[in-house]
């Protein structure tokens, strides 16, 4: 569908998170795509000056391709229902909640969707159990996690699998613990989950899609991600159509419990019985052609100007953010 708009688009890109050169990726290719159907488009590294930058270059819709940071936790959208620009994808709480996955696993557990066993840290606890060297650690409020090792360890308010690590002992804990900790003061713990990792696609409230992904490396690192040839692509996955049906029912599940919109990408692990879990929904996917949701949307018969520009379509419907 073609989303006709003589309204100046600005795509917002780059920004100061750690996924910057992704982001900067992502923005050039929906920049490209844009630029080529014709449509009145500019791109726009985002600084400290992109409220005087959006006024001075006439922007009437903003296209978010901002990964991690400001851009995708409600920031970037609060300052733009302020200006009364509409823009892609998610409003300022959904955003909010998506990228802090303590508060968005909570919300899927009230709402009865499953997530693996967790606990969450602060600095403050890593630090005075490394200095009393706790043989009880890691400790939440006195309680021990009832989950035994391998254990994920990942900072709470990061996107891209930055800083996240596999423990499979206690004695490469606190390393992994420290390394979160460079991204935020609050760390998550979270039982391993042995099995497949899909990634479910979804667009305007509907499933799009999945693809299997099948890391070279321990589990599916920003090195696995974003290094070619050190992962393999399955679509559709190589699971039981029933079981599919059930990881993409969580998905869409996830994605409306966090009242997201437009498009994201729900992160799932099936088990080796065919239980599908939820690890985190990502509000702004990565928009490159060879990404996961572009090529989701092509397996579905969506070309990435098609995707970009149904993306497009659902900002040109109103401006009402949740």
């Amino acid at each position: 569908m073609r989303a006709i708009t003589l309204k100046r688009i600005g795509i917002l890109m780059g920004g100061t998170s750690p996924e910057r050169d992704v982001s900067l990726k992502s923005g050039n290719a929906v920049f490209n795509t844009l630029h080529a159907s014709g449509y009145d488009v500019i791109a726009l590294d985002v600084g400290h000056d992109i409220c005087d930058l959006l006024r001075r270059e006439g922007i009437e819709i903003a296209f978010l391709v901002l990964h991690g940071g400001y851009g995708e936790n409600g920031g970037i959208q609060g300052l733009l229902d302020v200006l009364s620009i509409p823009y892609t994808g998610s409003g300022v709480l959904a955003s909010a909640l998506a990228m802090d996955k303590e508060a968005s696993k909570k919300i899927f557990i009230y709402h009865g969707i499953p997530v693996p066993p967790f606990l969450v840290l602060t600095s403050v606890d890593v630090n005075s159990a490394e200095t009393e060297k706790s043989s009880s650690f890691p400790l939440q409020h006195g309680v021990l996690p009832d989950f035994d090792f391998p254990w994920v360890i990942k900072p709470v308010t990061e996107g891209s699998s930055i800083g996240v690590s596999i423990v499979r002992e206690g004695s490469s804990l606190y390393g992994a613990l420290h390394e979160a900790l460079e991204f935020g003061d609050r760390v998550l713990v979270e039982r391993y989950i042995e099995g497949k990792e899909v990634q479910v696609g979804i667009l305007n409230d509907n499933i799009l899609g999945a693809v299997e992904v099948r890391p070279q490396l321990d589990f599916y690192s920003y090195e696995a991600k974003y290094t070619a040839g050190l992962t393999e692509y399955i679509l559709p996955p190589d699971v039981q159509s029933n079981v599919l049906h059930r990881a993409e029912e969580t998905a869409l599940a996830a994605h409306r419990a966090l009242s997201c919109r437009g498009a994201t990408r729900v992160d799932i692990i099936i088990d080796r019985t065919g239980n599908p879990f939820v690890l985190e929904v990502n509000t702004i996917p990565g928009m490159t052609e060879t990404s996961l949701l572009p090529k989701i949307g092509l397996q579905s018969g969506l070309d990435f100007t098609s995707l970009v520009e149904t993306i497009l379509e659902d900002a040109l419907k109103g401006e009402d953010r949740r």
